[in-house]
């Protein structure tokens, strides 16, 4: 490994593992969506082009990374029910059904060191921690809800869609010529 870089936990070996201390100042700026990005070659040609391999293969961004923590099952359901209030750990952890103790620390530990979840804790005796939501994570929120509204208005067409696709491999299975072993 190069000096100056350090490894990102996550990432495998390799060039994608390796990332600047610091990122630089183009990777803020491209993202999903925004119409923004870097062209394969790593040069942006002040164009638009918008290339999602980037998630994966551009150096000093950890893009990837956070929308592999924030798109987790538990990350998006703590994040839903830390919305405009406030939580307990064991409040939290009665309402996600499945989740472990560990799991759900680790979980919470992950959003509070990406500034998404404040933890406060209480001076009193035994010890009380309290979980919300930060400004940034409201906003996150705001897109999980978008994500999850769309869900429900397709979720008819990806039904039909899935079904459509079963029929036809069960029918190209059924159809495809037998070769003896």
């Amino acid at each position: 490994m190069e000096e100056g870089t350090v490894k990102s936990p996550g990432y495998s070996g390799g060039t994608m593992g390796e990332e600047p201390a610091t990122a630089p100042a183009d990777c803020a700026g491209a993202g999903v969506g925004t119409g923004v990005g870097v062209g394969v070659d790593g040069d942006d040609g002040g164009d638009c082009d918008y290339d999602a391999r980037q998630w994966d293969v551009r150096e000093g961004c950890e893009v990837r990374q956070i929308l592999d923590r924030v798109a987790d099952k538990w990350s998006l359901l703590a994040i839903a029910l830390l919305d405009r209030r406030v939580l307990r750990f064991t409040e939290l952890r009665r309402e996600i059904d499945g989740i472990s103790q560990r799991m759900l620390t680790v979980t919470l530990r992950q959003l509070e060191r990406d500034g998404l979840v404040r933890r406060t804790v209480h001076p009193v005796v035994p010890p009380r921690v309290d979980y919300e939501l930060t400004p940034l994570g409201a906003t996150l929120h705001d897109t999980i809800q978008s994500l999850v509204t769309w869900t429900e208005e397709h979720q008819n067409e990806i039904a039909v869609a899935r079904s459509a696709y079963d029929e036809r491999i069960a029918r190209e299975r059924r159809d495809a010529p037998h070769t003896p072993n």
